[in-house]
């Protein structure tokens, strides 16, 4: 599956928007850079797994939203995953980002 960043970062300024936050209040919220945003909404930059899951979290909405334009909220499991990310460094982000590329094939 190809990820179109162009319809993600609409996305994200959409839901922004309709939250009526500013660029600078998202990234506050989310611990990025207020330039990086403004390049992901305008599909200038590629987020990682874990800027879209901050993202999510600052924006009250799940990753589904930005990367496919459906919203899940059968559960705020999603929310303490988003939290257990945050404190990881980047070779235990990499192993979890592994961990669930491997878990979203699995037929349960």
């Amino acid at each position: 599956m190809e990820l179109d960043y162009s319809a993600i970062g609409k996305r994200i300024a959409r839901r922004r928007k309709e939250l009526g936050l500013r660029q600078v209040q998202v990234c506050e919220r989310a611990g990025i850079n207020d330039k990086y945003l403004s390049c992901i909404e305008r599909a200038a930059s590629i987020p990682s797994l874990e800027v879209i899951m901050k993202l999510a979290l600052a924006l009250d909405t799940t990753p589904d939203e930005f990367l496919t334009g459906s919203i899940r909220y059968e559960s705020d499991a999603w929310r303490d995953v988003a939290e257990l990310l945050r404190g990881m460094d980047a070779d235990q982000l990499k192993l979890a980002k592994s961990l669930l590329l491997w878990l979203s094939e699995q037929k349960i």
